[in-house]
């Protein structure tokens, strides 16, 4: 697909693309970003929470202190695990996380980790063999993530979703900084290993299918994991996957390359997409105007027959209102999410390869953390 940039000098587009740069981090202006402070265990006294997710975590961060679940942008050979109990406040609002406003945190008003626990790879594999546990469900956040942003949005998404499923994160590297974009680009691939690690010893250990759901740089990473387990002949882990990626942050002819390794997925891999995505046209210059999958126009017949050719599902959710000023982050919201995915407004059901629009005004019959139980199966 020809680039409406091809034409400019590799200098003009860095510039471009530093300016787009600066101009999402005013968008995205906050007062400051949760450090690690966040991660301490409060006392809860005489509160009591009305909801306490349970949040499992393996990274390839390293950890800053030994024994310690404060993990910082150090790469690590083996995966560190970790478990933790974090409790909603009675004010949380959809798609929020209430970060604390001062330096203690207040599980009256705040998201705050009520207990934890140093595991290892046995730890966490043994909660998934547990009877009756839930399917795992593995969410790889994006480029610009902390290791407590992703493990709070985690905790966001699985109260907001209100289903089963035992919420494990997956965090890379991130050095959580806008500038720093192709730094995070080489922590995501090095992590591609132990992601399909993970992805192996889930499947094996729960002998039935997992959960991943990948955002933006997350979905880079997700695609190489497949791929690395293609290439490893890991077709029954392959075959037990459901993958569900939100605003992939991947070149369109790469991920092509991609699929021709991993072939048709028995169950099809999952793409939200929407065109407006400020954060993916930032990419986009980024890499010199190439076309990203996750601001693919699924109106595009072109794009349309190609995903159904590659057997994938392309689904716009630019009809969802977006959380912040970039469009990246639509899936924040799942109750609205889920209300967008629960119809198609052409007849085909989501199990289906192709590329699909659907209505925000739909009935909400699902979320993030069911749709690959409840919808992407084949009716």
């Amino acid at each position: 697909m020809k680039s409406a940039l091809s034409g400019r000098s590799p200098a003009r587009r860095l510039t471009l693309a530093v300016l787009c740069l600066v101009s999402v981090q005013l968008l995205c202006a906050c007062a400051g970003r949760p450090g690690p402070e966040t991660l301490s265990s409060v006392t809860l006294g005489d509160f009591k929470p009305d909801r306490v997710e349970t949040l499992y975590s393996v990274t390839t961060r390293g950890r800053t202190e030994p024994g310690k679940n404060i993990f910082g942008v150090e790469k690590t050979r083996e995966p560190n695990y970790a478990r933790f109990d974090v409790s909603i406040p009675p004010n949380h609002k959809p798609a929020n996380i209430e970060w604390p406003k001062r330096k203690t945190v207040d599980p009256r008003t705040d998201f705050a980790v009520v207990s934890q626990s140093v595991l290892d790879r046995a730890g966490l594999l043994g909660a998934v063999r547990a009877p009756k546990a839930p399917t795992p469900v593995v969410f790889v956040h994006g480029y610009n993530y902390n290791f407590q942003e992703a493990l709070y949005r985690l905790a966001q998404l699985k109260t907001d979703s209100n289903v089963d499923g035992l919420p494990i994160v997956f965090s890379w590297p991130s050095y959580a900084a806008l500038p720093a974009y192709v730094a995070d680009k080489e922590s995501a691939t090095y992590s591609r290993d132990a992601l399909a690690n993970l992805l192996a010893d889930l499947v094996t250990a729960r002998k039935g299918e997992v959960d991943v759901f990948a955002h933006s740089m997350g979905g880079w990473l997700t695609v190489e994991a497949l791929r690395q387990l293609k290439l490893e002949g890991r077709t029954d882990v392959l075959n037990r996957l459901r993958v569900i990626m939100a605003a992939p942050d991947i070149d369109a002819d790469v991920f092509t390359a991609q699929l021709d390794v991993i072939g048709r997925m028995r169950i099809p891999i999952v793409i939200l997409v929407a065109a407006d995505d400020r954060a993916l046209q930032v990419s986009s210059l980024l890499g010199a105007g190439t076309q990203r999958i996750g601001a693919l126009n699924v109106r595009d017949r072109v794009v349309a027959d190609a995903a159904k050719k590659a057997g994938v599902t392309i689904i716009d959710i630019s009809s969802l209102e977006s959380v912040d000023a970039t469009n990246h982050n639509r899936f924040f919201d799942v109750k609205q999410l889920a209300s967008t995915l629960s119809k198609p407004a052409a007849s085909a059901s989501l199990g289906d390869a192709g590329a699909f629009v659907f209505d925000a005004a739909a009935r909400t019959v699902s979320s993030p953390f069911a749709l690959a139980a409840k919808v992407l199966r084949r009716r």
